[in-house]
């Protein structure tokens, strides 16, 4: 006999909402594990100590927060619906099953206005990295850092063309001082100095959102994006850094600041550091040497001019400052230019009975000139590095570490495309993307020590 089941949603129950919320659901694990009260001193300040309307407690309006991004929920409205019905959700707010969920246009409110142009973000991710290293789950002394692209909030067809002006040589001042210190010892005068270092660049701007930059690269997809440049700590795979740029900003535009605030922030004494292609520039490997650090990065191939003997051919004599070609002839130290490359040139009579001279080079004056950044001696160091013991084994720490970490983000916390539009309200998403999933590790790996012990 069949029977409905029906009026049984009708019934009356005496239920506590915490027998119905699972013991080993993940959200007993953060509640029990991460200490949320930082929170409040956070933001007090925000708030209205003597006057308006009671306010919703603010560790309810951020672990609602939390929610959204611990589960990939894109919508406030859709977060709003399901609290709504999901009793674990209920549970983690302090929420009974009767109680009012805060309205999506609270959070979008608090975010627009009382939050907009603080820094509370980068506080809450800031105070969960210390609660990682107060747990000893990171230790600072080896971190790994790249970058992944995030789609922007705009259609790839709508946009302007401008003239922009680009200046991101924050090492500026170092290589001149060190061009006018290489320049003197090689007997050259000083060279006239320049103020002005911006270029000029046309780029795509989006109608849509003016923050995002226009992507083209090999290898990946085209249109407007922002680029997540994320740090991890090789111990527990934690993240210890976000930052996010246009999607047109070089990869190692903004490490050294960011690897200097890590530093400064948390007190870490980086010993080595693992890096794609991406960063191996002059600049950087200069700044790891001057900082003592152990840099590993990745080897990008550079084809050479086809039907040209390449430069690795050419073999550089430190001693005597001169390169000597294949022909065993040597090219002597000429000058060294504002950008910090010296230039070796050959002598055009001897390279004019060359038999190698096409395969050399195609200036008419039969010169052969060969260029060497001042700090290349840096780049060959982490070369060398590279294809070391300690280095091969620290780059395979990439795969496991920075590029899962990644993968995380977009696959379980909708870090594939960009909720809001602008460069603040981005941020905001990768920090809080990044802080939940520092929070999951926290709590798994404290529940797997007290499991143990």
């Amino acid at each position: 006999m069949l029977r409905s089941n029906k009026e049984k949603q009708q019934n009356y129950e005496l239920v506590s909402i915490e027998d119905l919320v699972p013991a080993d659901h993940m959200l007993r694990k953060i509640d029990k594990y991460i200490d949320f009260t930082f929170i409040d001193e956070k933001v007090r300040h925000l708030y209205s100590q003597d006057n308006g309307r009671p306010a919703i407690d603010p560790l309810v309006l951020f672990k609602m927060i939390f929610l959204g991004y611990f589960y990939g929920i894109r919508s406030e409205r859709q977060l709003e619906r399901e609290v709504q019905t999901n009793l674990a959700y209920r549970w983690f707010l302090g929420l009974g099953l009767t109680d009012r969920v805060p309205d999506h246009t609270t959070i979008s409110w608090n975010r627009r206005t009382r939050f907009k142009g603080t820094s509370v973000f980068q506080d809450i991710f800031d105070e969960i990295v210390l609660q990682a290293i107060s747990h000893r789950m990171v230790g600072g002394r080896m971190l790994v850092s790249d970058s992944t692209h995030v789609k922007a909030n705009a259609n790839k067809h709508k946009y302007t063309k401008e003239q922009v002006q680009q200046n991101t040589r924050d090492y500026l001042d170092e290589l001149n001082s060190a061009v006018e210190s290489d320049r003197k010892a090689q007997g050259k005068k000083p060279l006239k100095p320049r103020e002005e270092v911006n270029e000029d660049k046309e780029v795509k701007v989006s109608t849509t959102d003016p923050d995002s930059g226009y992507m083209f690269r090999e290898g990946k997809p085209e249109g407007f994006f922002y680029l997540d440049h994320r740090t991890v700590d090789a111990k527990h795979n934690l993240i210890t850094d976000v930052f996010v740029t246009a999607g047109n900003v070089h990869d190692s535009v903004p490490y050294l600041s960011r690897l200097d605030r890590q530093r400064n922030r948390f007190g870490f004494a980086v010993e080595a550091v693992a890096l794609d292609s991406g960063y191996m520039t002059t600049p950087i490997c200069k700044g790891l040497e001057d900082r003592n650090i152990f840099g590993v990065i990745a080897h990008r191939r550079f084809q050479p001019t086809q039907g040209l003997i390449p430069k690795w051919k050419f073999t550089y004599d430190a001693e005597r400052n001169v390169y000597v070609c294949p022909q065993q002839q040597e090219l002597p130290y000429r000058t060294t230019d504002r950008e910090g490359y010296r230039h070796y040139a050959s002598n055009p009579k001897q390279c004019a009975s060359c038999p190698m001279l096409e395969k050399c080079t195609r200036s008419h004056n039969k010169r052969k000139i060969v260029t060497r950044h001042i700090w290349e001696d840096s780049k060959e160091k982490v070369r060398l590095n590279r294809l070391s013991k300690s280095g091969k084994k620290l780059y395979r720490k990439r795969k496991e570490t920075i590029e899962r970490s990644f993968a995380d983000a977009k696959q379980l916390h909708g870090f594939r495309y960009c909720r809001l539009r602008g460069l603040h309200n981005v941020m905001e998403q990768a920090l809080m993307t990044a802080a939940v999933q520092n929070m999951k590790k926290i709590a798994l790996q404290l529940e797997k020590r007290a499991s143990e012990g």
